[in-house]
Formats: C-alpha cells, structure tokens, sequence
C-alpha cells in the first residue's frame, strides 16, 4: 500500500531493527497526524517493513500507541532530571529552567504540543492500553510540579 500524499513519513533509517524503526516511524506519523490519522499500512510503509513484522512486534496498533508513549514518557523524566540536576540547590532555578523550556519548546513553529496532551485528547476510552501510560504521567508531572512549586517557596501548589 502507498502513503497517502497527506501522510508522508519524514524518514526513518533502515540501519534501525524492525522494532526501533517502526517505533521510530510510528512517533513520527502520530505526532505529525494525529493517532487516529495514521493507519498500520502507512506505520509499516514508513518503516521499511510489513504489517506481518508490525504485528510480529506489537499484537494491535493500541499496543503501539502505548508502547510510544512510554518511550515519550521515559524521555520526559529523563529531560525533567537532567534540568532540575542543572541547578539542584537552587529551586527558584529550577522553576525558571522549566518555565525557559516549556516556553522553548511551545515557540517552536514545528510543534503541535505536546504529544501525551494530544494522545489524551484523541484517546478518551480509560481502558485503552494508552490510557495507563497518559495518567501515569500526568499524575507523576503533577507530583514533581508540586514539589517543585513547594521547593522554591510558592504557596498551594
């Protein structure tokens, strides 16, 4: 099957194993569309591969939703603690850092937000297998926004 002209992959390496670059394609496709948008056909196009490998590697298109959001997730609280790491004695800084690159990241002309609010929006069902991995991380953005606001002296976080 073809891509549609309104579903093009931006290019995923094939040095990538099937996993990686279907992972890798799936990010690109559901960020740029939308989830619902990008079909299994158009995911296994994009990844140089098949819808065979697709399924040998993820049972649904749910699982892979997930299992993106996950990698999201994961590289969210990797970025959260290199900043806070940055400046780790002075929570005044840290909240400034989040505010900087919060506001970094929303300039960008590129950018359609952020990917797990997106994936909420699109995914209202709570027993979507996506729908863990979204609450998860918004209960755990909340929890370090709170100590955060707390830490640097701010009353009712």
């Amino acid at each position: 099957m073809t891509t549609s002209s309104a579903i093009q992959p931006s290019g995923t390496a094939t040095a990538l194993p099937p996993r990686e670059r279907i992972l890798a394609a799936a990010r690109d496709l559901f960020y740029r569309h939308g989830i619902r948008a990008v079909g299994v056909d158009a995911i296994a196009e994009a990844a140089a591969t098949n819808k065979m490998t697709l399924y040998r590697h993820f049972a649904s298109k749910d699982l892979l939703v997930a299992e993106y959001l996950s990698g999201l997730a994961a590289e969210g609280d990797a970025d959260w603690d290199q900043m806070l790491d940055a400046c780790r004695e002075d929570p005044e800084r840290q909240l400034s850092a989040w505010l900087e690159r919060l506001a970094k990241f929303a300039a960008q002309p590129s950018r359609r937000g952020c990917a797990l609010a997106n994936a909420a929006v699109e995914l209202p069902d709570p027993e979507h297998p996506a729908r863990r991995v979204i609450d998860a991380q918004k209960c755990r953005s909340l929890r370090r926004l709170a100590a955060l606001f707390r830490a640097a002296g701010l009353t009712a976080p």
